[in-house]
């Protein structure tokens, strides 16, 4: 048996099914947990847990990195850019949205995303 999305063999007690594949333990948690930017309740926790000195993992540093210096930009610019998947993209910009260094905005019926203080991201 293979998983249905990274095709890695696992053993029948080792899988889970999900939208009617089935799948191995880390595509599945992969798929059930990803973060949302629009969560109250982590804003608050990053906010009130995080010290001055923030760490971030490289892929967050790269996009931060990228929005300061070409910002405002669409989602496939930024995959495109940094060799993300939209999936990689949305599990990193999740914490950033979260500690509220960077933001998604519209530009000309666009999703975009911005750093979280730019004001040319309306």
């Amino acid at each position: 048996m293979k998983c249905d999305k990274c095709a890695e063999p696992i053993t029948p007690e080792d899988a889970r099914e999900h939208g009617g594949r089935t799948l191995c333990e880390d595509c599945y948690l992969d798929v059930v947990a990803i973060p949302k930017t629009c969560d109250p309740w982590a804003v608050y926790s990053a906010k009130n847990t995080a010290s001055k000195d923030v760490s971030l993992t490289p892929p967050q540093q790269r996009i931060l990195d990228l929005l300061q210096a070409k910002g405002p930009l669409a989602l496939e610019q930024i995959c495109s850019e940094l060799h993300l998947s939209e999936e990689e993209f949305r599990s990193n910009f999740a914490p950033l949205r979260h500690m509220e260094l960077a933001r998604a905005c519209k530009q000309e019926g666009q999703v975009c995303y911005t750093l979280f203080n730019d004001p040319t991201g309306a």
